[in-house]
């Protein structure tokens, strides 16, 4: 899932042309006490700072708006959140696939789409069981591309299943600062949780994780000099707080761990065209480089096929893997580039072995500190609408 995607980490003070740095860091200094630096974009927008809004198109139940929310908080290629609801009536809906939210230039096919969807299918079924609902799904789709996905109709059962949300509000993706050692016996056991058909480890002591590593890098290199793939990064990027509070969806600089100088130069001096530069696909590259040699190892989850059902089972596995890492302090970082290039020398299928279709990459690795979580995401009120069907 292109969420998935590696977002380039832009400039790093780590990697950006000493020179081009410290021109940049003397600017800065230059116009620390000025006015200009005063009416800049200061500071990065993180999911805090931003009020959900209030519901104006539908008259929702408190339970419907939290449900919802909730959901809403699952990951996504980009962080393109490529779903919406019809709403029939109270606590019956349809989950919907939003074709204006598709990532054709790596995604041609919606796979990562409809595995996003499953996504955020668990946490809706999470939300509405630890608010005392039953769900009842009723496939609607047979094609990735259809627009109606599941009806669902939730009952309240008086019972609560207990189930806790802040797993929910807590996920985040890290790229970044990941430990190199082995994964304890008792996590990979709980990590894999006796689905052995399905969730596939790679330690970094294989020889599979070395070639796993030399072709997640030269797909991402292929994609970073590949133009469509390049530019809808791009569309995608929200480098001002205007852009991150006007859409709060995309890969914000927050999300992408870019912080201090380097991202208050990002917001003020960048916009979509640098993306497009060789130094911003070199870095990108160069970044991805950094992130490979740092893990514990890769984690797969495969399917046994491709059908809208089988992608949405499989979306929702990955969901409740990754609501559950924190409490362990691991970390999951999607790389999924590897699945969406096509020039590659092996397939993950070749160095691994694996027989059924794999459908995530995750780099996996413990971290000493587990940051709090930053990506945006649009209020229900965004994603809603009426049925007219």
């Amino acid at each position: 899932m292109n969420s998935f995607l590696t977002p380039p980490n832009s400039i790093s003070t780590k990697t950006m042309d000493r020179k081009r740095f410290l021109g940049i860091a003397a600017g800065a200094v230059l116009i620390a006490g000025s006015a200009y630096y005063l009416t800049s974009d200061t500071s990065n927008l993180v999911r805090d700072d931003i009020n959900p809004g209030e519901i104006e198109k539908f008259p929702l139940k408190a339970d419907e708006e939290a449900i919802l929310f909730l959901a809403s908080l699952a990951p996504s290629g980009h962080n393109t959140q490529p779903w919406f609801i019809k709403y029939v009536q109270p606590y019956h809906w349809l989950i919907c696939n939003d074709r204006g939210r598709w990532l054709p230039g790596v995604d041609p096919q919606q796979r990562e789409t409809i595995l996003s969807i499953g996504a955020f299918v668990q946490n809706l079924e999470y939300a509405a069981h630890h608010l005392g609902y039953y769900c009842k799904f009723t496939m609607l789709a047979a094609t990735n591309q259809d627009e109606n996905i599941l009806n669902v109709i939730l009952t309240k059962t008086g019972n609560t299943a207990q189930y806790d949300i802040q797993k929910i509000k807590l996920r985040r993706t890290i790229r970044s600062e990941y430990l190199v050692d082995a994964l304890s016996k008792e996590d990979l056991a709980y990590l894999i949780n006796g689905q052995t058909d399905f969730l596939h480890f790679v330690p970094n002591t294989a020889k599979e994780y070395k070639l796993i590593n030399e072709q997640t890098i030269e797909a991402n290199r292929q994609q970073a000099y590949r133009n469509a793939a390049q530019a809808e990064l791009a569309t995608w990027i929200r480098f001002t707080s205007k852009d991150t509070e006007r859409y709060r969806d995309g890969l914000t600089l927050a999300g992408m761990e870019i912080e201090g100088l380097t991202a208050w130069y990002l917001r003020n001096f960048y916009d979509k065209t640098d993306v497009m530069k060789s130094a911003f696909r070199q870095q990108s590259i160069d970044q991805v480089k950094r992130q490979v040699s740092q893990s514990a190892g890769w984690l797969l989850i495969s399917s046994k096929g491709s059908s809208v059902n089988q992608l949405l089972e499989t979306g929702m596995r990955m969901q409740r893997l990754f609501v559950d890492v924190r409490g362990r302090n691991i970390a999951i970082h999607p790389m999924t580039q590897i699945l969406e290039e096509t020039n590659n020398k092996q397939s993950i299928n070749q160095i691994t072995g694996i027989s059924d279709t794999v459908q995530f990459v995750l780099r996996t690795g413990y971290v000493k500190n587990y940051p709090q979580p930053v990506s945006l995401r649009r209020p229900v009120d965004w994603f809603i609408r009426p049925n007219t069907t």
